[in-house]
């Protein structure tokens, strides 16, 4: 199962502005935070780390009929090498029983960010 997502990262800085912490603390992991703010800019990083999220959660929801919280999914990654997708939660039980990973690919440009996640 394939999941893809696209989002204009002002709408990602629209959203930090009006909201701060409160929006960073119900999206991102504190592993995610300190990562995309350690960018010159954070907001491609956010951005790419939504678009994963959201991937993640409609692959998932397709292949298990399960959805997903933002919370429930980190995204780890490091400069120069692949995203890592860790799904938190009894819902990374189900994701093992069934002997699947979740894999993702992030791209990010100036305006828009996309992720595409696959159940393997």
């Amino acid at each position: 199962m394939i999941g893809i997502d696209i989002v204009d990262n002002s709408r990602i800085a629209q959203v930090y502005d009006r909201f701060g912490e409160n929006f960073l603390k119900k999206i991102y992991t504190a592993r995610e935070k300190n990562y995309c703010f350690s960018q010159k800019n954070p907001i491609p990083c956010l951005a790419a780390r939504w678009a994963a999220k959201e991937a993640v959660i409609k692959a998932f929801f397709q292949y298990f009929n399960i959805k997903l919280k933002f919370g429930q999914i980190e995204i780890r990654g490091y400069r120069g090498y692949p995203p890592k997708v860790v799904i938190l939660g009894k819902e990374k039980e189900i994701l093992e029983k069934a002997g699947k990973k979740v894999v993702v690919s992030l791209a990010h440009e100036k305006n828009y960010s996309i992720a595409i996640a696959q159940i393997i």
